[in-house]
């Protein structure tokens, strides 16, 4: 999680939403289901992934339209794959 959005993430707002939007459709990874699969969901993604530009706009943070469940691998493959980057000396640094 970034520095950014970690307030945002821990208020009782978000995860009221977020524990609500995962009931409203019934606890599945949205993108596996409309490939036929059934799989649980994990994570409330933003579609519109939150900035620090954007953080304090509900329209984005907490709008259903901006919303969707995903399992881990779905958040990964969303995400490029990849959840860090790796410099020239070896250090790892999350994105």
């Amino acid at each position: 999680m970034k520095d950014y959005a970690e307030r945002f993430y821990k208020s009782r707002k978000w995860q009221a939403v977020a524990r609500t939007y995962k009931k409203s459709v019934g606890g599945l990874c949205e993108v596996c289901k409309s490939k036929g699969l059934i799989k649980a969901g994990d994570i409330v993604h933003h579609k519109v992934h939150i900035s620090p530009d954007n953080i304090d706009d509900p329209e984005i943070t907490l709008s259903w339209d901006n919303l969707q469940l995903v399992c881990r691998d779905c958040h990964a493959a969303i995400h490029s794959g990849k959840r860090y980057t790796v410099d020239s000396f070896g250090r790892v640094t999350p994105r």
